[in-house]
């Protein structure tokens, strides 16, 4: 990418018109690459996602988070002043919901301030999805329970992108659907419970990536495989065909019952560790969506070491919300334009 793109030679792709992001499944392969093009290009544009520039000047983003995250509603904040605009924060704690009032009361009280996006997490799958039908202006899912986590899975996208796929995937005539032809993704741990994972399955298959998933019986039903996705239980039988290991949290806080019989074992069977790195590819690359438990899904010795891009999943964080915040604010822009003049 050239260092010196300005906000000039940014432009608007012509098959993006959503004014919301709720999910990753009903996208398009060429509609996910879209955003990762655009994420691509302001990363480079805001010099690593580190300067400011003006493209969304006047706006103003909500974040209303109804679940704990530091990564996610800061990533959220940074995204939108890195491109101008201004935030506000709620937080469910202190706030009117205490006193009776509704979420989507709450959220129509918050929009009548003058908010362009409404950024949403919430432990009831369906949240967003059901503002963009009670709000006016855009939506973008930042968790709905266990079901998506979109800009999540779009960021573990881009890090890929970067590290294992040529520049050709920035072109306007590659393939959306073979972007990620002949790769092998392992998504392990947590999937019952990760809308991480989720977001992850349908956008690398879309992208044409070759999936496993990878976890306890308890946690990773085999119902997976009716949809064309790997099931495996063992990491040690398939760490050494991967080209990427995506590491999920284990989310005790989701969970009603123990899904193995200790932390311990699940440990010994698979976290990432230097034995199990020695049995991957020489160039495997090692993911986690934070935050992580050193000593359970991964050692310190593989998170901190040169196969591990976990901290720059973090800056992608950054340049995919704002490429989020820019395609949703001009594809609402646009259909009222539309409307003026019809």
């Amino acid at each position: 990418m050239n260092a010196s793109l300005s906000t000039e030679q940014l432009s608007f792709p012509a098959l993006w018109q959503h004014p919301h992001l709720l999910d990753l499944e009903r996208l398009s392969a060429a509609e996910i690459l879209a955003i990762l093009r655009t994420a691509d290009q302001l990363k480079t544009m805001t010099d690593g996602c580190r300067r400011k520039v003006s493209l969304l000047a006047g706006k103003t983003c909500a974040n209303l988070f109804f679940e704990n995250s530091t990564r996610t509603r800061n990533s959220f904040s940074l995204a939108a002043k890195r491109l101008g605009a201004d935030t506000v924060e709620f937080s469910s704690s202190g706030s009117s919901v205490a006193k009776g009032e509704t979420f989507v009361d709450t959220a129509k009280t918050i929009e009548a301030m003058g908010v362009d996006w409404v950024v949403t997490r919430h432990s009831t799958p369906g949240t967003p999805h059901l503002l963009a039908r009670e709000l006016d202006c855009c939506v973008l899912n930042a968790g709905d329970g266990p079901h998506e986590h979109p800009t999540q899975g779009l960021l573990d996208m881009l890090t890929i992108l970067q590290h294992r796929v040529g520049s050709d995937w920035r072109n306007e005539s590659a393939d959306p659907e073979k972007i990620f032809s002949g790769m092998t993704v392992a998504l392990v741990g947590d999937i019952a419970h990760s809308r991480t994972a989720r977001s992850n399955l349908w956008g690398l298959r879309k992208l044409g990536a070759h999936v496993i998933i990878c976890g306890p019986p308890t946690l990773v039903s085999p119902r997976w495989e009716e949809l064309g996705f790997e099931v495996a239980h063992r990491l040690d039988e398939i760490v050494h065909r991967c080209d990427v290991l995506n590491l999920l949290r284990i989310q005790f806080e989701r969970q009603k019952a123990r899904p193995f019989p200790s932390v311990y074992e699940y440990a010994a069977l698979y976290a990432m560790n230097g034995q199990r790195l020695r049995l991957a590819k020489d160039d495997i690359l090692i993911m986690a969506p934070g935050p992580i438990n050193r000593g359970v899904e991964i050692t310190p010795e593989v998170a901190d070491g040169p196969h591990s891009v976990i901290l720059e999943q973090v800056t992608n964080g950054i340049a995919v919300r704002m490429a989020s915040l820019w395609l949703l604010a001009n594809a609402k822009d646009n259909a009222a334009s539309s409307e003026t003049h019809a």
